[in-house]
């Protein structure tokens, strides 16, 4: 009977962290659809939108730069603890927000509420390893990230129908609820939640590790990063590395440092942690490029780029699950490279796409690729675990994920740099493309398709770019091995 309790108290505990894990991951995204009618009432032109856009980079910078430090304090503080800190946090943002009237108001209000959304996932990952056993963690990880996955994806679709049936301010007040459900439920894992009683944090560790990744970050969403229109973005880049290579120095002769040292000393966790930035790159990829080849080159109603990308994140969530059920049987690498391969193969194919694409291929296709993206959430989130000592588990899984998103990142501000001159040069010769009269209705309608196929290529281009890396990924996941630790410290 004790057992079948336990096993219940397992179970409720790995829903409540999914739980956690899908509502406040549905916030890094749920502004892309709700953007206009934000920029409508805050009275922000058409002109600035790219100052409009700092509402979405805001919560991402915040999310990536506080994500370690946030779960180096669950380690040593307890996780339940300083999750329901952090949803506070996020809960008294998520206010800010819904009341700013104006743009740099709600920019520093979402700054904010990143700083307590950014806890769900490390310190999540983190509970779910520890409260259940050895046999179903990689199950366990599956499901969070799945839901996490779920959540961002859904992020936008929730944002649009929030906004379109109440108002876009309505999105940061129905985060009150959501986060108060979490916070009671967490209550009642108290019980098996304790603190890591010697663990130290180094705060002087955790006021540069902040710099730095800022710095790298905001170098990172700078346009003259890849357009080398400037030195700045470059100059910046040099200067936050500098630091974190000084940090890591540093670290490694304390006693209890904020950065994992230990992480950066085993293959297969630099190995899965390369992986997981290849696989960010990719994922960006294909999340911006299915969207936009439907809406424009294809011709099609907005909603029906969303429909199919919904097809690929649905797929995610469902292969982050299967990946967590086979790793057992599976292990680590071979599950992350059938994952990787999936990715690759898929989108080489989805590269070959004409305007004309249909199902079931267009379906299948993008299954395929969301199947894969999925099956190497756990294996890469469980290897970094796995080799991380009990007093650092929440911090350990925050590095992955940060990495993730650097990856993303990378991918994103390549797609605009290289992505604009890619097309100017499939363009440069089409002043006259068939070579009739500048004034006739036929040059017209030949330049228009000229252009069409020209974007086309683009996309197609990007697709299979996008396969390559997820290939190229498979390279560094044959050095992952999982090795249990679990009785390190």
């Amino acid at each position: 009977m004790e057992s079948r309790n336990h096993r219940v108290s397992q179970n409720m505990g790995l829903t409540i962290v999914a739980l956690g894990a899908f509502f406040t991951s549905l916030d890094q995204t749920v502004v892309v659809t709700a953007l206009p009618d934000m920029m409508r009432d805050l009275k922000i032109p058409i002109s600035e939108i790219d100052h409009s856009s700092w509402i979405i980079t805001a919560y991402l910078l915040g999310y990536c730069v506080s994500m370690p430090i946030v779960g180096r304090l669950g380690d040593v503080f307890g996780y339940c603890r300083i999750y329901q800190i952090a949803l506070v946090v996020f809960l008294l943002g998520s206010v800010m927000v819904a009341v700013s009237g104006n743009l740099s108001l709600v920019v520093g209000s979402r700054l904010f509420q990143s700083l307590g959304g950014s806890a769900s996932i490390p310190i999540g990952m983190a509970l779910a390893f520890t409260l259940l056993p050895v046999e179903r963690r990689a199950l366990a990880l599956g499901i969070v990230g799945g839901a996490a996955e779920a959540g961002s994806m859904l992020g936008p679709a929730y944002g649009w129908l929030v906004a379109e049936v109440l108002d876009w301010r309505w999105i940061f007040w129905l985060n009150i609820p959501q986060a108060l459900l979490i916070m009671v439920l967490l209550t009642r894992m108290r019980t098996y939640d304790r603190p890591h009683e010697t663990g130290r944090v180094d705060f002087v560790g955790c006021g540069i590790l902040t710099l730095g990744l800022s710095i790298v970050t905001v170098a990172f969403y700078m346009e003259e990063f890849f357009s080398l229109t400037s030195f700045l973005p470059h100059l910046m880049m040099l200067i936050g590395i500098s630091l974190l290579i000084l940090l890591f120095r540093y670290q490694s002769k304390i006693s209890y440092p904020i950065l994992p040292v230990h992480l950066f000393k085993s293959t297969a966790v630099i190995s899965a942690m390369i992986t997981q930035v290849l696989a960010g790159t990719a994922l960006i990829i294909i999340l911006v490029t299915v969207p936009l080849l439907a809406n424009t080159v294809m011709g099609k109603n907005p909603s029906i780029g969303a429909l199919w990308l919904l097809r690929l994140t649905i797929f995610i969530t469902v292969g982050a699950v299967i990946g967590g059920a086979l790793f057992n049987l599976m292990k680590t690498r071979a599950l992350t490279v059938i994952g990787l391969i999936l990715v690759g193969v898929g989108m080489l194919s989805a590269g070959t796409w004409s305007v004309n694409v249909r199902d079931p291929e267009l379906t299948f296709t993008l299954s395929v690729i969301g199947l894969g993206f999925g099956l190497v959430i756990a294996p890469l989130m469980h290897v970094v675990l796995d080799n991380s000592p009990v007093g650092y588990r929440a911090s350990s899984a925050s590095w992955i994920v940060v990495l993730r998103v650097v990856g993303m990142t990378v991918g994103l501000a390549g797609l605009s740099s290289w992505g604009v001159g890619h097309y100017q040069d499939l363009t440069a010769d089409l002043t006259n493309p068939v070579g009739l009269s500048p004034v006739s209705s036929d040059h017209t309608a030949n330049l228009i398709s000229a252009y069409a196929d020209a974007g086309l290529k683009l996309f197609q281009h990007l697709l299979i770019i996008g396969g390559c890396i997820a290939l190229i990924a498979i390279v560094p996941s044959f050095f992952i091995k999982t090795v249990n630790s679990d009785q390190k410290s």
